[in-house]
Protein backbone atom coordinates (compact mmCIF):
# COMPACT_ATOMS: atom_id res chain seq x y z
CA UNK A 1 0.00 0.00 0.00
CA UNK A 2 1.47 3.65 -0.96
CA UNK A 3 0.58 6.20 2.17
CA UNK A 4 2.99 8.52 1.34
CA UNK A 5 4.58 10.67 -1.43
CA UNK A 6 7.71 9.62 -0.86
CA UNK A 7 6.30 5.66 -1.26
CA UNK A 8 4.89 7.10 -4.44
CA UNK A 9 8.05 8.26 -5.74
CA UNK A 10 10.20 5.20 -4.42
CA UNK A 11 7.24 2.90 -6.43
CA UNK A 12 7.51 4.57 -9.29
CA UNK A 13 11.83 5.24 -9.00
CA UNK A 14 11.02 0.63 -8.80
CA UNK A 15 9.67 0.47 -11.41
CA UNK A 16 11.66 2.45 -13.80
CA UNK A 17 14.34 0.38 -12.11
CA UNK A 18 12.68 -2.84 -13.52
CA UNK A 19 13.03 -1.93 -16.74
CA UNK A 20 15.59 -1.97 -19.69
CA UNK A 21 16.17 0.34 -21.23
CA UNK A 22 17.78 -1.04 -23.92
CA UNK A 23 15.36 -3.30 -24.58
CA UNK A 24 12.77 -2.35 -27.21
CA UNK A 25 9.04 -1.86 -26.96
CA UNK A 26 7.01 -2.48 -30.12
CA UNK A 27 3.70 -0.82 -29.14
CA UNK A 28 0.89 -1.26 -30.77
CA UNK A 29 -2.28 1.10 -31.15
CA UNK A 30 -5.30 -0.58 -29.18
CA UNK A 31 -7.70 1.94 -29.26
CA UNK A 32 -11.66 1.30 -30.42
CA UNK A 33 -10.56 2.90 -33.76
CA UNK A 34 -7.46 0.95 -34.41
CA UNK A 35 -8.68 -1.97 -33.46
CA UNK A 36 -11.96 -2.35 -35.31
CA UNK A 37 -9.37 -2.53 -38.47
CA UNK A 38 -7.38 -5.49 -37.51
CA UNK A 39 -5.28 -3.83 -34.51
CA UNK A 40 -5.57 -6.47 -31.96
CA UNK A 41 -4.01 -9.53 -35.22
CA UNK A 42 -1.35 -7.31 -35.26
CA UNK A 43 -0.52 -7.21 -31.78
CA UNK A 44 -0.76 -11.11 -31.24
CA UNK A 45 1.23 -11.91 -34.62
CA UNK A 46 3.87 -9.14 -33.47
CA UNK A 47 3.45 -11.26 -29.65
CA UNK A 48 3.92 -14.97 -31.61
CA UNK A 49 6.84 -13.87 -34.03
CA UNK A 50 8.58 -12.01 -30.65
CA UNK A 51 8.13 -15.49 -29.09
CA UNK A 52 9.27 -17.68 -32.13
CA UNK A 53 12.17 -15.86 -32.22
CA UNK A 54 13.13 -15.39 -28.56
CA UNK A 55 13.25 -11.95 -28.65
CA UNK A 56 14.43 -9.60 -26.44
CA UNK A 57 11.65 -7.09 -27.95
CA UNK A 58 8.70 -6.87 -25.82
CA UNK A 59 5.36 -6.31 -27.05
CA UNK A 60 2.44 -3.84 -25.72
CA UNK A 61 -0.25 -2.25 -26.21
CA UNK A 62 -0.85 1.66 -25.77
CA UNK A 63 -3.82 4.36 -26.24
CA UNK A 64 -4.71 5.94 -29.14
CA UNK A 65 -2.83 8.70 -30.34
CA UNK A 66 -5.75 10.70 -32.33
CA UNK A 67 -4.26 9.98 -35.87
CA UNK A 68 -7.18 7.81 -36.77
CA UNK A 69 -6.98 7.72 -40.58
CA UNK A 70 -3.99 6.55 -40.51
CA UNK A 71 -4.00 3.96 -38.23
CA UNK A 72 -3.07 0.90 -37.08
CA UNK A 73 -0.17 2.46 -35.42
CA UNK A 74 2.92 0.63 -34.11
CA UNK A 75 5.39 2.45 -32.14
CA UNK A 76 9.22 1.36 -31.90
CA UNK A 77 10.80 2.95 -28.73
CA UNK A 78 12.07 2.58 -24.94
CA UNK A 79 9.67 1.01 -22.19
CA UNK A 80 7.38 4.09 -22.40
CA UNK A 81 7.01 5.58 -25.84
CA UNK A 82 7.80 9.36 -26.30
CA UNK A 83 6.02 11.42 -28.67
CA UNK A 84 9.12 11.45 -31.14
CA UNK A 85 9.78 7.81 -31.16
CA UNK A 86 9.53 5.68 -34.02
CA UNK A 87 5.72 5.39 -35.35
CA UNK A 88 4.73 3.07 -38.21
CA UNK A 89 1.23 4.22 -39.72
CA UNK A 90 -1.42 2.06 -41.70
CA UNK A 91 0.30 -1.44 -40.60
CA UNK A 92 -1.11 -4.87 -41.49
CA UNK A 93 -0.63 -8.39 -40.62
CA UNK A 94 1.69 -8.51 -43.61
CA UNK A 95 4.22 -6.39 -41.97
CA UNK A 96 4.72 -8.03 -38.95
CA UNK A 97 8.12 -10.05 -39.62
CA UNK A 98 9.78 -6.85 -40.71
CA UNK A 99 8.81 -5.10 -38.45
CA UNK A 100 10.00 -7.76 -35.79
CA UNK A 101 13.17 -7.61 -38.13
CA UNK A 102 13.60 -3.70 -38.36
CA UNK A 103 13.58 -3.36 -34.29
CA UNK A 104 16.02 -6.41 -33.79
CA UNK A 105 18.66 -4.32 -36.56
CA UNK A 106 18.15 -1.26 -35.36
CA UNK A 107 16.90 0.26 -38.78
CA UNK A 108 13.48 1.97 -39.76
CA UNK A 109 11.05 1.20 -42.31
CA UNK A 110 11.07 4.22 -44.25
CA UNK A 111 7.59 3.00 -46.28
CA UNK A 112 5.55 2.79 -43.11
CA UNK A 113 7.15 5.47 -41.07
CA UNK A 114 4.68 8.07 -39.92
CA UNK A 115 5.87 11.77 -39.82
CA UNK A 116 5.39 12.87 -35.90
CA UNK A 117 6.59 16.62 -37.00
CA UNK A 118 3.31 16.68 -39.74
CA UNK A 119 1.12 19.54 -39.08
CA UNK A 120 -1.18 16.91 -37.83
CA UNK A 121 0.72 16.29 -34.64
CA UNK A 122 2.92 19.88 -34.72
CA UNK A 123 0.19 21.99 -34.08
CA UNK A 124 -1.12 20.58 -31.02
CA UNK A 125 -0.83 21.28 -27.32
CA UNK A 126 -1.68 18.04 -25.55
CA UNK A 127 -2.82 18.12 -21.68
CA UNK A 128 -5.22 15.86 -21.51
CA UNK A 129 -4.35 13.86 -24.15
CA UNK A 130 -0.44 14.05 -22.99
CA UNK A 131 -0.26 10.33 -22.13
CA UNK A 132 -2.68 8.68 -25.01
CA UNK A 133 -0.95 6.94 -27.43
CA UNK A 134 2.23 6.42 -25.62
CA UNK A 135 1.62 4.64 -22.24
CA UNK A 136 -0.56 1.31 -21.62
CA UNK A 137 -3.95 2.33 -20.36
CA UNK A 138 -4.42 -1.13 -18.79
CA UNK A 139 -0.88 -0.35 -16.55
CA UNK A 140 -1.36 1.76 -13.25
CA UNK A 141 2.63 1.43 -13.57
CA UNK A 142 2.84 3.18 -16.43
CA UNK A 143 0.93 5.91 -15.61
CA UNK A 144 2.68 6.25 -12.38
CA UNK A 145 5.97 6.81 -14.08
CA UNK A 146 4.54 9.27 -16.34
CA UNK A 147 3.68 10.98 -12.72
CA UNK A 148 0.76 9.88 -12.33
CA UNK A 149 -1.28 10.25 -8.85
CA UNK A 150 1.39 12.68 -7.75
CA UNK A 151 -1.21 15.64 -7.97
CA UNK A 152 -3.14 13.54 -5.83
CA UNK A 153 -0.21 12.63 -3.21
CA UNK A 154 0.42 16.58 -3.08
CA UNK A 155 -2.93 17.87 -2.24
CA UNK A 156 -3.77 15.44 0.33
CA UNK A 157 -0.26 16.03 2.19
CA UNK A 158 0.68 19.72 0.90
CA UNK A 159 -2.89 21.33 0.08
CA UNK A 160 -6.31 22.24 2.11
CA UNK A 161 -9.31 21.75 0.16
CA UNK A 162 -9.60 25.22 0.01
CA UNK A 163 -5.87 25.53 -1.64
CA UNK A 164 -7.21 22.87 -4.05
CA UNK A 165 -9.91 24.99 -5.36
CA UNK A 166 -8.41 28.14 -5.53
CA UNK A 167 -5.60 26.48 -8.03
CA UNK A 168 -9.03 25.54 -10.13
CA UNK A 169 -10.29 28.78 -10.07
CA UNK A 170 -6.75 30.47 -10.69
CA UNK A 171 -6.35 28.06 -13.67
CA UNK A 172 -9.61 29.53 -14.98
CA UNK A 173 -11.06 25.92 -16.16
CA UNK A 174 -14.09 25.81 -17.73
CA UNK A 175 -16.56 23.16 -18.12
CA UNK A 176 -16.04 21.27 -21.47
CA UNK A 177 -19.08 19.47 -21.78
CA UNK A 178 -20.74 22.38 -23.37
CA UNK A 179 -22.48 24.69 -21.02
CA UNK A 180 -18.38 26.14 -20.09
CA UNK A 181 -19.13 26.65 -16.27
CA UNK A 182 -16.40 27.71 -14.50
CA UNK A 183 -15.39 24.50 -12.18
CA UNK A 184 -13.53 25.98 -9.46
CA UNK A 185 -16.85 27.92 -8.63
CA UNK A 186 -18.88 25.14 -9.12
CA UNK A 187 -17.09 23.05 -6.62
CA UNK A 188 -16.42 25.84 -4.16
CA UNK A 189 -20.17 25.75 -4.20
CA UNK A 190 -20.61 22.30 -3.41
CA UNK A 191 -17.75 22.49 -0.55
CA UNK A 192 -19.21 25.18 1.23
CA UNK A 193 -22.46 22.99 1.63
CA UNK A 194 -22.84 21.29 5.07
CA UNK A 195 -24.51 18.28 3.62
CA UNK A 196 -23.96 14.63 5.16
CA UNK A 197 -22.75 12.98 1.50
CA UNK A 198 -21.83 14.57 -1.29
CA UNK A 199 -21.12 12.76 -4.76
CA UNK A 200 -18.81 13.34 -7.54
CA UNK A 201 -20.16 12.58 -10.99
CA UNK A 202 -18.21 12.07 -14.29
CA UNK A 203 -20.26 12.22 -17.35
CA UNK A 204 -19.09 9.70 -19.96
CA UNK A 205 -22.60 9.64 -22.45
CA UNK A 206 -20.95 11.02 -25.15
CA UNK A 207 -24.00 10.66 -27.72
CA UNK A 208 -23.03 12.94 -30.85
CA UNK A 209 -22.78 10.83 -33.66
CA UNK A 210 -18.98 11.55 -35.42
CA UNK A 211 -18.09 12.20 -31.47
CA UNK A 212 -15.41 10.28 -29.84
CA UNK A 213 -13.50 12.70 -27.52
CA UNK A 214 -14.55 11.41 -24.00
CA UNK A 215 -14.47 7.29 -25.72
CA UNK A 216 -10.69 7.55 -26.40
CA UNK A 217 -10.03 9.31 -23.33
CA UNK A 218 -11.67 6.64 -20.62
CA UNK A 219 -10.17 4.28 -23.10
CA UNK A 220 -6.59 5.55 -23.30
CA UNK A 221 -5.85 7.33 -20.11
CA UNK A 222 -8.31 5.89 -17.51
CA UNK A 223 -6.39 6.61 -14.08
CA UNK A 224 -6.34 10.67 -15.76
CA UNK A 225 -9.91 10.77 -15.15
CA UNK A 226 -9.71 8.71 -11.67
CA UNK A 227 -7.26 11.07 -10.30
CA UNK A 228 -9.62 14.16 -11.34
CA UNK A 229 -12.19 12.78 -9.60
CA UNK A 230 -10.44 11.71 -6.71
CA UNK A 231 -8.83 15.21 -6.11
CA UNK A 232 -12.60 16.95 -6.98
CA UNK A 233 -13.52 14.66 -3.96
CA UNK A 234 -10.83 15.50 -1.17
CA UNK A 235 -11.83 19.57 -2.39
CA UNK A 236 -15.67 18.98 -2.25
CA UNK A 237 -15.45 16.53 1.11
CA UNK A 238 -17.19 13.96 -0.82
CA UNK A 239 -16.20 10.10 -0.18
CA UNK A 240 -17.96 8.50 -3.51
CA UNK A 241 -18.08 8.84 -7.34
CA UNK A 242 -19.84 7.10 -10.21
CA UNK A 243 -18.44 7.41 -13.81
CA UNK A 244 -21.35 7.01 -16.31
CA UNK A 245 -20.67 5.66 -19.25
CA UNK A 246 -22.38 4.96 -22.37
CA UNK A 247 -23.08 1.00 -22.85
CA UNK A 248 -21.92 1.94 -26.47
CA UNK A 249 -18.52 2.01 -25.00
CA UNK A 250 -17.51 -1.08 -23.98
CA UNK A 251 -13.98 -1.32 -24.30
CA UNK A 252 -13.66 2.08 -22.00
CA UNK A 253 -16.07 0.73 -19.37
CA UNK A 254 -13.70 -2.19 -19.12
CA UNK A 255 -10.66 -0.40 -18.36
CA UNK A 256 -12.04 2.36 -16.24
CA UNK A 257 -13.34 -0.70 -13.90
CA UNK A 258 -9.40 -2.45 -14.32
CA UNK A 259 -7.78 0.88 -13.56
CA UNK A 260 -10.32 1.24 -10.69
CA UNK A 261 -8.98 -1.99 -8.45
CA UNK A 262 -5.34 -1.49 -9.67
CA UNK A 263 -6.08 1.85 -7.67
CA UNK A 264 -7.63 0.41 -4.70
CA UNK A 265 -4.97 -2.72 -4.73
CA UNK A 266 -1.95 -0.28 -3.95
CA UNK A 267 -4.12 2.06 -1.74
CA UNK A 268 -4.78 4.85 -4.08
CA UNK A 269 -8.71 4.55 -4.17
CA UNK A 270 -10.33 3.61 -0.74
CA UNK A 271 -10.46 4.49 2.78
CA UNK A 272 -7.43 6.88 4.24
CA UNK A 273 -5.67 7.19 1.42
CA UNK A 274 -2.14 8.69 1.62
CA UNK A 275 -2.39 8.02 5.33
CA UNK A 276 -5.12 10.66 5.80
CA UNK A 277 -8.58 10.59 7.20
CA UNK A 278 -9.64 11.39 3.33
CA UNK A 279 -11.36 8.23 1.69
CA UNK A 280 -12.82 7.92 -1.48
CA UNK A 281 -14.29 4.79 -4.04
CA UNK A 282 -15.31 5.12 -7.26
CA UNK A 283 -18.32 2.82 -9.45
CA UNK A 284 -18.73 2.81 -13.06
CA UNK A 285 -22.68 3.02 -13.97
CA UNK A 286 -23.41 2.30 -17.82
CA UNK A 287 -25.76 4.07 -19.50
CA UNK A 288 -29.19 2.39 -21.56
CA UNK A 289 -28.38 3.93 -24.88
CA UNK A 290 -30.75 6.84 -24.07
CA UNK A 291 -29.53 10.16 -26.21
CA UNK A 292 -31.33 12.63 -23.19
CA UNK A 293 -28.51 10.49 -20.34
CA UNK A 294 -25.81 13.16 -21.57
CA UNK A 295 -28.44 16.17 -20.03
CA UNK A 296 -26.64 16.39 -16.54
CA UNK A 297 -30.92 15.58 -14.46
CA UNK A 298 -31.30 12.80 -16.62
CA UNK A 299 -27.93 11.85 -16.15
CA UNK A 300 -27.98 11.55 -12.53
CA UNK A 301 -31.97 10.39 -12.14
CA UNK A 302 -30.72 7.31 -14.47
CA UNK A 303 -27.72 6.40 -11.88
CA UNK A 304 -30.40 6.41 -9.47
CA UNK A 305 -31.77 3.64 -11.25
CA UNK A 306 -34.80 5.74 -12.58
CA UNK A 307 -36.17 6.15 -16.26
CA UNK A 308 -33.39 9.24 -17.73
CA UNK A 309 -35.68 12.22 -17.73
CA UNK A 310 -34.53 14.97 -16.94
CA UNK A 311 -35.68 17.30 -13.97
CA UNK A 312 -36.57 21.14 -14.01
CA UNK A 313 -34.28 23.44 -12.36
CA UNK A 314 -33.31 25.19 -10.17
CA UNK A 315 -32.97 22.90 -7.56
CA UNK A 316 -29.69 22.52 -9.02
CA UNK A 317 -27.16 19.89 -8.90
CA UNK A 318 -24.74 21.49 -6.53
CA UNK A 319 -27.60 21.58 -3.66
CA UNK A 320 -30.10 18.82 -4.60
CA UNK A 321 -28.27 16.25 -7.05
CA UNK A 322 -28.28 12.40 -6.84
CA UNK A 323 -30.35 10.83 -4.37
CA UNK A 324 -31.05 14.39 -2.90
CA UNK A 325 -27.43 15.39 -2.04
CA UNK A 326 -25.21 17.80 -3.12
CA UNK A 327 -23.14 16.50 -6.42
CA UNK A 328 -20.53 18.07 -8.43
CA UNK A 329 -20.91 16.67 -12.30
CA UNK A 330 -18.54 17.14 -14.77
CA UNK A 331 -17.23 15.23 -17.95
CA UNK A 332 -14.38 13.37 -18.81
CA UNK A 333 -12.62 16.07 -20.27
CA UNK A 334 -12.87 18.73 -17.55
CA UNK A 335 -11.86 16.23 -15.24
CA UNK A 336 -8.60 15.34 -16.50
CA UNK A 337 -7.50 18.51 -17.02
CA UNK A 338 -7.04 18.49 -13.09
CA UNK A 339 -4.33 16.93 -12.19
CA UNK A 340 -2.18 18.70 -14.45
CA UNK A 341 -3.03 21.95 -13.15
CA UNK A 342 -2.47 20.57 -9.77
CA UNK A 343 0.94 19.58 -10.92
CA UNK A 344 1.56 23.17 -12.56
CA UNK A 345 -0.48 25.44 -11.09
CA UNK A 346 -3.26 27.11 -12.12
CA UNK A 347 -1.57 30.32 -13.01
CA UNK A 348 0.66 28.56 -15.47
CA UNK A 349 -2.92 26.87 -17.07
CA UNK A 350 -4.31 30.53 -17.19
CA UNK A 351 -1.54 31.46 -19.32
CA UNK A 352 -3.17 29.15 -22.07
CA UNK A 353 -5.80 29.90 -24.21
CA UNK A 354 -8.05 32.81 -24.17
CA UNK A 355 -8.94 35.61 -22.07
CA UNK A 356 -12.20 33.88 -21.34
CA UNK A 357 -11.57 30.26 -22.11
CA UNK A 358 -8.31 29.14 -20.70
CA UNK A 359 -6.90 25.69 -21.62
CA UNK A 360 -7.09 23.41 -24.33
CA UNK A 361 -10.33 21.46 -26.30
CA UNK A 362 -10.36 18.43 -27.54
CA UNK A 363 -11.88 17.74 -30.75
CA UNK A 364 -13.08 15.26 -32.60
CA UNK A 365 -12.66 16.08 -36.48
CA UNK A 366 -14.98 14.01 -38.79
CA UNK A 367 -16.50 13.92 -41.83
CA UNK A 368 -15.15 15.40 -45.66
CA UNK A 369 -11.56 16.06 -43.51
CA UNK A 370 -8.44 14.30 -45.03
CA UNK A 371 -7.25 13.84 -41.59
CA UNK A 372 -9.77 12.16 -39.11
CA UNK A 373 -9.05 11.47 -35.46
CA UNK A 374 -8.60 13.50 -32.34
CA UNK A 375 -6.99 16.17 -31.73
CA UNK A 376 -6.34 18.96 -28.52
CA UNK A 377 -5.48 22.53 -29.38
CA UNK A 378 -5.42 25.90 -27.47
CA UNK A 379 -8.66 27.64 -26.37
CA UNK A 380 -8.53 30.24 -29.53
CA UNK A 381 -7.71 28.11 -32.28
CA UNK A 382 -9.57 28.66 -35.90
CA UNK A 383 -11.45 26.61 -37.48
CA UNK A 384 -8.95 27.44 -40.11
CA UNK A 385 -6.46 25.66 -38.54
CA UNK A 386 -8.17 22.99 -37.12
CA UNK A 387 -9.55 21.89 -40.99
CA UNK A 388 -6.58 22.95 -43.31
CA UNK A 389 -3.79 23.00 -40.94
CA UNK A 390 -4.43 20.12 -38.67
CA UNK A 391 -6.82 18.26 -40.66
CA UNK A 392 -5.20 18.58 -44.36
CA UNK A 393 -8.34 20.13 -45.29
CA UNK A 394 -10.92 18.98 -48.19
CA UNK A 395 -9.99 15.53 -49.74
CA UNK A 396 -10.01 15.41 -53.89
CA UNK A 397 -9.08 18.90 -54.01
CA UNK A 398 -13.06 19.63 -53.48
CA UNK A 399 -13.59 22.92 -51.99
CA UNK A 400 -15.36 23.41 -48.28
CA UNK A 401 -18.93 23.76 -48.82
CA UNK A 402 -19.97 23.76 -44.42
CA UNK A 403 -18.67 23.03 -40.89
CA UNK A 404 -20.62 21.04 -38.43
CA UNK A 405 -19.79 22.27 -35.04
CA UNK A 406 -21.27 19.98 -32.01
CA UNK A 407 -22.56 17.01 -33.44
CA UNK A 408 -26.57 17.04 -35.06
CA UNK A 409 -27.20 18.92 -32.21
CA UNK A 410 -24.98 22.18 -32.91
CA UNK A 411 -25.12 23.45 -36.28
CA UNK A 412 -23.86 24.12 -39.72
CA UNK A 413 -21.28 26.87 -40.25
CA UNK A 414 -21.22 27.60 -44.04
Amino acid sequence: MITTIDELLEFRDAELSKRDCDQKSIAVCMGSSCLAIGAKEIYDGLKNEVKKRDSKCKVKGVGCNGFCSKGPFVGVGCHILKSDDLLYQEVTAQDIEKIVDSVEKNEVLSELKCDTTAPFFAKQRKIVLENSGLIDPESIEDYIIKDGYLALFKALNEMSREDVIEEIKKSGLRGRGGGGYPTGLKWETVAKTDAAQKFIVCNGDEGDPGAFMDRSVMESDPHRVIEGMALAGYACNADMGYIYVRAEYPLAAERLQKAIKQAQKIGILGQKIAGTTFSFNLEIRLGGGAFVCGEATALITSIEGNRGNPRQKPPHLSDKGLWGYPTILNNVETFANVATIINRGGEWYSTIGTENCKGTKVFALSGQVKHTGLIEVDMGTTLQEIIFDIGGGVPDGKSLKAIQTGGPSGGCIP
